[in-house]
């Protein structure tokens, strides 16, 4: 009877949790080097690897801030001191990877602060067993676990809070049930399919290499022998020639005659294309469920599936992934973080900046400035009790004038929208018009007034009386209103306040606020301050601005019919013409107000 065995290689995917009585220290893994098998998922598989990538990546985000930074600018200083940037992405990497991080804490000479943070690799410690009350009181170190011998001596760090020493550890992990010293990664469930994948392509690749020959089935001819021999026999070929590193190879064996050699035979797979692709695409799959990636092509991996192809269904699993996955990982650190923040007195509302790009960001139901801040990462001006961007609304109307109080004086003679085409010509009809002879008194003063309260009727530039004999006496106003005069639920609070307050503005007033914080990041760069004149209320904005020309009321003629560019300049004259920008609602420009390297960025194209 012939004696047929299968050899299997049962993969390690599960870790055992080992303590021995004969040591302090508790084993991870049966042979105490699951972190390293970890590792080699992380390097073999290249879904495993990029969607680990990936999700660290947005856990770090853009560093840590804090909410209220601006009222506690020495707390949020010292905040920034201990936790540096390299340190932190080093922990939300190996949170990812490992399923659990370490900190170090180092104590001041006097142990009365936490004077340093560092990132300690978590897979250079092991927990110590646990005192009678199931706490885990310290760690071991060794830069190389798979060479500890019994004897080797191992430097014990205590863990946060368990001594009076000048270093500590503060072992990050969430909660998983069945483990209690160490925590399993979350993906675990898909580190069998990382594992296929990259058997998969060590198998091809190897395949490759030995010139596609087929793996050979041995038979031995010989007769039987006895059971310690077979197991010795199987055991060398096993150890030689099993696993994907060896397809294609071939053995060589050596009969005493021919009657007695070896048959060897070659193994057809049928079909066996179809079912090694089938075998990548289900790798690849199951290992994206077990990340629990909502679309791969967040993650910069592009499938056949059409989901997140476009820009609505992108943006919908960008957010349900930054609050299902990235934001856990988050909370789970932060909680780390205010422990030791706890320790030298400070409190601060801790958050990750975000790389969700802001068009993804929905903060139509979001009142409060602080969550504002969080979910979209753009630092609040100055932390004012205000909504955000009314402070500069407010000086901006302050320095208006009511358009009812100048009717009482005055006539509207031309009103239409800031148009690139006919404003350059209208100011240069203005400015020939309006050159009085010689300043008043009043004029004079007004010159040297601060700009910071209203002023009714200051002289603007483009004010004056006509010099020219067929308007000679004429009293002139040019003023600027924004428009349209409405707004929507959700508009931004500067364009609500500048609607409300229907006041009309001098064009110098309006560009002098280029230096003040409308909407806090909506700048080139990510700035707090941009041109009002040029971008409205920001990025996406429906308003323009409406110019608008008085006349004294005396019966004088007006400005007659809307003049062209080129009558303008036919009459010699050649001010400074506005920017393009100027006519345009920003909803409306080429990348809707913002710049054009954002708009690339988060994934729009013209």
């Amino acid at each position: 009877m012939n004696d047929l065995r299968i050899v299997n290689l049962s993969s390690y995917t599960s870790p055992e949790i080992v303590e021995k009585s004969n040591k302090q220290w508790v084993a991870y893994g049966s042979d105490n080097n699951y972190f390293q098998y970890l590792i080699d998922r992380y390097n073999g598989s290249p879904t495993n690897n990029a969607i680990i990538n990936g999700v660290s990546q947005m856990i770090y985000g853009k560093g840590l801030d804090a909410l209220d930074s601006n009222r506690k600018p020495e707390a949020y200083a010292k905040m920034i001191t201990l936790f540096k940037k390299d340190c932190v992405r080093k922990l939300c990497y190996d949170l990812k990877l490992m399923g659990q991080c370490s900190i170090q804490v180092i104590y001041s000479k006097d142990r009365k602060t936490i004077a340093q943070v560092e990132h300690i690799p978590v897979e250079n410690l092991r927990a110590e067993k646990c005192n009678e009350k199931g706490e885990i009181t310290g760690y071991f170190y060794s830069d190389d676990w798979s060479n500890v011998k019994p004897r080797t001596e191992l430097k014990r760090i205590p863990a946060f809070g368990y001594s009076n020493e000048s270093i500590e550890i503060i072992y990050v992990k969430p909660y998983r049930a069945g483990y209690k010293y160490y925590s399993s990664p979350d993906y675990q469930g898909g580190l069998q399919y990382a594992e296929l994948e990259e058997e998969i392509s060590n198998y091809h690749l190897n395949n490759i290499l030995n010139g596609l020959a087929q793996s050979m089935l041995i038979n031995f001819n010989n007769g039987t022998p006895n059971a310690e021999e077979r197991q010795n026999l199987e055991n060398r070929i096993y150890s030689k020639f099993s696993g994907s590193s060896n397809a294609g190879k071939f053995i060589l064996a050596f009969n005493d005659n021919s009657e007695s050699q070896a048959t060897i035979e070659p193994i057809q797979l049928s079909d066996a294309h179809n079912q090694y692709q089938f075998l990548s695409d289900e790798s690849g799959k199951k290992i994206m469920v077990a990340h629990r990636v909502v679309s791969p092509m967040l993650l910069g991996i592009k499938d056949s599936t059409g989901l997140g192809n476009n820009a609505d269904e992108l943006q919908t699993a960008s957010v349900l992934m930054d609050n299902t996955v990235i934001r856990p990982f988050q909370h789970l650190l932060i909680d780390a973080f205010d422990s030791i923040l706890a320790f030298n007195n400070i409190s601060l509302k801790l958050y990750f900046k975000t790389l969700q790009p802001l068009e993804f960001t929905d903060l139509e139901n979001v009142e409060d400035e602080e969550t504002r801040e969080e979910e979209t990462g753009v630092k609040l001006a100055k932390d004012l009790p205000k909504e955000l961007g009314s402070d500069i609304a407010d000086a901006l109307i302050d320095l208006g004038e009511d358009e009812a109080d100048l009717l009482s004086d005055f006539d509207v003679m031309d009103e239409r929208e800031v148009n690139y085409d006919e404003e350059d010509g209208l100011d240069e009809v203005i400015t020939d018009l309006n050159k009085p002879k010689e300043k008043s008194t009043l004029a004079k003063i007004w010159e040297f007034v601060s700009t910071g309260s209203a002023k009714p009727f200051r002289e603007s530039e483009q004010d004056g009386e006509s010099k020219q004999e067929a308007e000679e006496g004429n009293t002139f106003l040019v003023r600027y209103m924004y428009s349209p005069q409405r707004y929507s639920a959700n508009s931004r609070p500067f364009c609500k306040k500048m609607v409300d307050a229907k006041k009309v503005y001098r064009k110098e007033d309006i560009i002098s606020m280029d230096t003040k914080v409308v909407n806090a990041g909506f700048g080139k760069g990510g700035s707090d301050t941009y041109s009002i004149w040029l971008y409205k209320g920001g990025a996406r904005c429906q308003h323009k601005w409406l110019r608008k020309t008085y006349v004294r009321k005396d019966g004088a003629k007006g400005l007659g019919d809307a003049i062209t560019t080129t009558e303008a300049r036919s009459r010699g004259f050649k001010p400074e013409a506005n920017a393009q920008k100027v006519p345009v609602a920003p909803k409306d420009m080429k990348y809707k107000g913002y710049t054009a390297e954002y708009w690339n960025k988060i994934g729009f194209k013209n």
